[in-house]
């Protein structure tokens, strides 16, 4: 694809999720959210684009790329490095781990040939482990995309996925 597309469509994302959640402070989240979901990932260039267009408005917000990068390298919900269509989040915490979330995690593995963090080579999956999703009633739970599955067995694992073909 032809790098000037690219940045160009990278400008246009940033420039309306800046105008959706506007240039303050509080806004970086949201516009980084908004970034990461309508191209998948926040690379480099759409960290420059926001540093660039918030710094050159108005209201003169300073706002390092460092500052980015910590942002978007801390949140769970969003990734410096291209992901795959289909994202499972597994929640590593105890109250999952105690339920038999090492089965499920290592199911999970073996089915996808993924390692934590890694991206099938159909760019297809990630997976990832994540910190508590707030679900430990119902726990091992695991995320794909926005679905959320409770109560997770061994033997759910190849029917979760085959949704998602």
């Amino acid at each position: 694809m032809n790098t000037l597309i690219i940045e160009h469509d990278i400008q246009e994302v940033v420039q309306h999720a800046i105008e959706k959640h506007g240039k303050t402070p509080d806004a970086l989240i949201p516009i980084l959210s908004e970034v990461n979901h309508v191209l998948g990932y926040i690379p480099a260039e759409a960290m420059r684009e926001v540093k660039k267009q918030v710094h050159n408005s108005a209201e003169g917000l300073f706002v390092a790329e460092s500052q980015l990068y910590g942002i978007a390298s801390f949140y769970d919900m969003l990734s410096t490095q291209p992901r795959g269509r289909h994202v499972i989040k597994f929640c590593e915490n105890a109250p999952c781990h105690v339920v038999g979330g090492k089965a499920i995690w290592d199911t999970l593995r073996e089915n996808l040939g993924l390692e934590n963090g890694e991206t099938t080579p159909d760019n297809k999956w990630t997976l990832v482990t994540t910190s508590c999703i707030g679900l430990c009633s119902v726990g091992p739970v695991l995320l794909v995309d926005d679905d959320m599955y409770g109560n997770v067995t061994t033997d759910q694992i190849p029917e979760i996925l085959g949704r998602y073909e």
